[in-house]
């Protein structure tokens, strides 16, 4: 069985491959997460369907962005700190670098 991905301390991101990916906004209402999510896998699901038809995975792309942002994994970060994005970066050129460290085999997932 697959492991679950670590989430860092703050709930803001978890870490794939060593890289940090941006969670979806806590503070949406469980109605509102589940409508963006149903409409994130029918905008992958018709992403997959458009091969061969650019102008139809443009528009799903599209629509998979939008959901994203809807949920707040891409656009303007969802916190109020005033602390930077990191999504996309390596967990350990971050301010998490040693929470990162600290797991348990986190070097061997780089």
């Amino acid at each position: 069985m697959r492991e679950a991905a670590p989430r860092t301390p703050d709930g803001r991101y978890l870490v794939v491959r060593g890289r940090l990916w941006r969670l979806s906004d806590p503070g949406l209402a469980p109605e509102r997460r589940e409508e963006l999510v149903d409409e994130l896998m029918r905008a992958r699901r018709a992403v997959r369907a458009a091969a061969g038809d650019p102008d139809a995975r443009a528009a799903a792309r599209r629509r998979v962005d939008a959901a994203k942002r809807g949920l707040g994994e891409r656009g303007p970060v969802w916190w109020a700190d005033g602390a930077p994005d990191y999504t996309r970066h390596l967990a350990r050129n971050t301010p998490y670098a040693a929470w990162y460290a600290a797991l348990s085999g986190a070097d061997e997932a780089d």
